[in-house]
């Protein structure tokens, strides 16, 4: 009887957390993924790097859809309870008490939890489970299969355009790539009528893709690099079952690569910068690129399993700030990349910056940037910096980041 009411103690403390962190959950801006997911799936896996709000996302699903919040139950799994207690222990508790929705957050700091969520699927048939966790969680080699059980999504940083309606309490709504590429003009002539655009890109590029930038003000950057490196210590070690000494080597790593990004990839030549062999400087760069600190590019001719990527470069803006390695040439490249990685895939072509969809190909530069480097090329286009409005095939680098 006592161990029964410790545990009822227990729970009372999860449910206290949980409606404290509802009541001051926001609902007066919902990310480009919150009307995209089809929250009638009973088991749905919400990944994304740290700080891009996914905690957030699934709390004001839980405050706009369910109106006796004793239904549903949010848990973050870094809680001291689960050293004690497992998520079965969690879904029988809810399940007897009348809940039908758990919410599962920083699933990837719980050992096997793929394995008890299965067995919650399986026995539970009328509850329903949202997961979070981080990017790097790689579902399909789970060992309880759940491939064939989850619907998965994934979350990213801000896009400019979300920043923008951040910033002015506007609703500028996302452009499909087809309707940027035919119709930019007008569309920046829109706009500018209502914003000052460059303005605002230039905020963005230091500050505007992770969410608690409207908290943290003038410790945004501090805070950012406590989050990386959270993201090293803790998470990639995590999902990776990697050694601290490793984490120490992908941090000198990141440090190499802020001195050069965007940083042509030449993995002997960073070997030996970093002292280490071929194979763990490969494997460095793929931990980074899980969890979302950088991206790799592979050339057209490049993209099989065994191709090493031509060129990395880091995740977002905001980070290349924070290491405080804000060259131009890299923001615009960054920029790009991290705005047209948002359903579409990038590949680096023989001629131009970057090719789309394998459809259309672009070259990144500054308002000089001419466009004979890729007019023999069909479906080609300049993405410009420091420009408001464009003409022709020559479009303003801030318009690619409207399209999410």
């Amino acid at each position: 009887m006592c161990i029964f009411a410790s545990k009822i103690n227990y729970m009372e403390q999860l449910i206290v957390l949980y409606l404290r962190k509802l009541a001051s959950t926001p609902t007066d801006f919902f990310r480009y993924l919150y009307h995209k997911i089809n929250w009638t799936n009973r088991l749905i896996v919400i990944q994304g790097a740290k700080g891009v709000g996914k905690t957030t996302l699934v709390l004001q699903h839980i405050k706009e859809t369910f109106p006796d919040s004793s239904k549903a139950l949010y848990v973050s799994l870094d809680h001291i309870w689960f050293t004690s207690h497992s998520l079965l222990d969690l879904a029988e508790y809810l399940y007897t008490h009348g809940g039908t929705h758990m919410f599962l957050d920083e699933v990837h700091k719980y050992q096997n939890w793929e394995q008890e969520v299965k067995n919650i699927y399986d026995y539970y048939p009328d509850l329903h489970i949202v997961v979070t966790g981080s990017s790097m969680l790689q579902l399909e080699k789970s060992k309880a299969d759940l491939s064939r059980r989850h619907i998965k999504y994934e979350l990213r940083g801000l896009s400019l355009r979300e920043f923008i309606n951040l910033e002015t309490g506007l609703d500028f709504p996302p452009i499909s790539l087809e309707q940027l590429l035919t119709s930019h003009s007008q569309i920046a002539v829109d706009i500018s009528q209502k914003v000052k655009p460059l303005l605002l890109f230039e905020q963005y590029l230091r500050k505007g893709y992770y969410p608690f930038y409207r908290h943290d003000g003038d410790q945004f950057e501090e805070r950012l690099l406590n989050v990386i490196d959270t993201i090293i210590n803790v998470e990639i070690p995590a999902v990776s079952n990697i050694e601290y000494s490793t984490t120490y080597k992908i941090k000198r790593f990141l440090a190499a690569l802020a001195s050069d990004n965007p940083y042509t990839l030449n993995v002997n030549d960073l070997a030996k910068r970093l002292e280490e062999n071929r194979n763990t400087v490969m494997k460095m760069i793929d931990l980074v690129c899980l969890a979302a600190i950088m991206r790799k590019l592979y050339s057209k001719d490049g993209i099989s399993g065994m191709a090493k990527p031509e060129k990395i470069l880091f995740d977002n803006t905001n980070i290349i700030y924070a290491f405080g390695r804000e060259k131009e040439g890299s923001l615009r490249e960054t920029f790009f990349a991290s705005q047209m990685s948002q359903g579409h895939k990038l590949l680096m072509p023989q001629q131009g910056d970057i090719l789309i969809d394998g459809r259309w190909t672009v070259e990144v530069g500054g308002k000089r940037k001419k466009y004979k480097q890729i007019a023999d090329i069909p479906n080609s286009y300049v993405a410009a910096d420091h420009m408001e409005i464009g003409v022709g095939n020559k479009i303003p680098l801030w318009m690619f980041g409207m399209l999410y």
